[in-house]
């Protein structure tokens, strides 16, 4: 009698203890807020960009340079400066063509001296010629010196011309108005032109319309039309946004590393004049621009629930396994496999994927019930598939959208099972170690015993 009343005593206090483990994990199960990051599908506009950084120029920059060699004697402008055209930049040191041009002066005076005497004896020749007292040749032979003083005297003329342009080269006038970017000489310093021409001066021709010279990538080239907005930013001016056209997208491309960009030029007004030539422009330029439609964060798209990404590695390895034995069966039974791997293919067909071939011969088609192959994630109109998960009686349910545009945070979706206002999970709160309430946790160790 006494066995059997503990008997009931112990059956009462395991059902009083079941009851309020039971209690417990409902009083206790966890809110599915609290095992998730949450967040809304939203309607709004969305504008895709293509993004790369460029240098502020000025749209007309001059180098003014120097026919003729020689020392800086003199410097009329400065940084900053505003010239106008013909405005005098500097001179060089005229010495030496001075030198020259009288050199030029007295070799003209002379041979027109020689020019006089030869008319003088071709004159006279004439005459006796006339009266039979010299011969033909003897007044041939004075009409040929005469010719050639006079040509001696005309290349004399040439080289005093040349030697008084050389003398106006030492004088560096402005080519244009505007205002001088750079002065790379100083008084006093030598410039060679001997076999270039060195630069001394460098003046934009107007700083209130400039350009940006940038460089995009060929898979961004396709999107950028001439005429297209353009937005903005510079170091110095951090918050405020400029805008700018498309001028030009040019032709010429550049590999570098194997990395191929096309040059594309940015017409900026710069009626204020607070953009300087040399900043750093960080170029961002629409290339297409939605309005009113869903959108969801780009978190939630590349989200997958933990279940699902274990399942994934593990059909991976399974894969990569069976790949293995394919090769070693493919190689070992030679022509027969080569069939095998035929009707492989032949089945991955008809289950409306695309059949593979493995390198031992046997084909395994990726289409039918495993849902894999090339056709997965594309859309009839040349869109792409994607997946998200909403939270639905407190399990994530995946939900196929079809993926539009995105602005590097947020991206347009279209799907009938999703509406304004949706919760999606953008990730999980809960660790990957942590025990799920109520799970089985096969690794968790039970305390030591000493």
């Amino acid at each position: 009698m006494k066995l059997l009343k503990k008997i009931v005593v112990f059956v009462l206090l395991a059902v009083a203890a079941a009851g309020a483990y039971y209690y417990y994990q409902k009083t206790h199960q966890p809110k599915p807020e609290d095992l998730y990051r949450l967040d809304e599908v939203t309607r709004g506009d969305i504008e895709q960009t293509v993004s790369a950084n460029g240098t502020l120029n000025p749209v007309s920059l001059i180098s003014v340079g120097t026919q003729v060699s020689g020392i800086v004697r003199k410097l009329y402008v400065d940084f900053n400066d505003q010239v106008k055209k013909d405005q005098v930049l500097l001179e060089l040191d005229s010495a030496l063509f001075n030198a020259q041009i009288v050199q030029s002066q007295n070799s003209v005076r002379n041979n027109q001296a020689s020019v006089e005497l030869a008319v003088a004896n071709e004159k006279r020749m004439r005459e006796l010629y006339e009266q039979d007292f010299v011969s033909k040749q003897e007044l041939d032979t004075a009409v040929q010196v005469m010719k050639s003083a006079k040509a001696q005297l005309e290349s004399a003329r040439g080289l005093l011309a040349r030697d008084q342009t050389n003398l106006n080269f030492t004088i560096i006038r402005s080519p244009v108005s505007g205002v001088v970017i750079n002065r790379v000489v100083d008084v006093g310093q030598t410039v060679a032109a001997s076999f270039q021409t060195p630069t001394l001066i460098q003046i934009a021709q107007d700083l209130a319309k400039m350009q940006i010279d940038t460089s995009f990538a060929e898979a961004d080239i396709g999107k950028i039309k001439v005429g297209q907005k353009v937005s903005f930013n510079v170091d110095a001016f951090p918050n405020r946004n400029f805008e700018g056209v498309v001028k030009q997208v040019r032709l010429n491309s550049t590999n570098t590393s194997n990395v191929v960009t096309y040059n594309v030029v940015v017409s900026v007004d710069n009626q204020d004049l607070t953009l300087l030539p040399g900043m750093t422009a960080y170029v961002n330029i629409a290339v297409e621009h939605v309005k009113q439609t869903m959108l969801v964060p780009n978190a939630a798209l590349r989200y997958k629930p933990k279940q699902d990404a274990d399942a994934g590695k593990d059909d991976k390895q399974k894969e990569n396994a069976g790949d293995k034995k394919d090769e070693a069966a493919g190689d070992k039974n030679g022509p027969g496999g080569e069939k095998r791997g035929e009707r492989g293919a032949r089945r991955g067909e008809n289950g409306g994927g695309e059949g593979r071939w493995s390198r031992g011969g046997l084909g395994r088609g990726d289409g039918g019930g495993e849902g894999r192959g090339e056709r997965r994630g594309k859309r009839p109109g040349g869109g792409n598939m994607g997946k998200v998960y909403v939270l639905r009686e407190g399990k994530p349910t995946m939900v196929r959208v079809r993926v539009g545009i995105t602005d590097g945070r947020s991206t347009e979706i279209h799907s009938r099972d999703l509406a304004v206002g949706d919760k999606i999970i953008v990730s999980e709160l809960q660790p990957d170690n942590q025990q799920k309430p109520g799970g089985n946790n096969n690794n968790a160790r039970g305390p030591r015993m000493f």
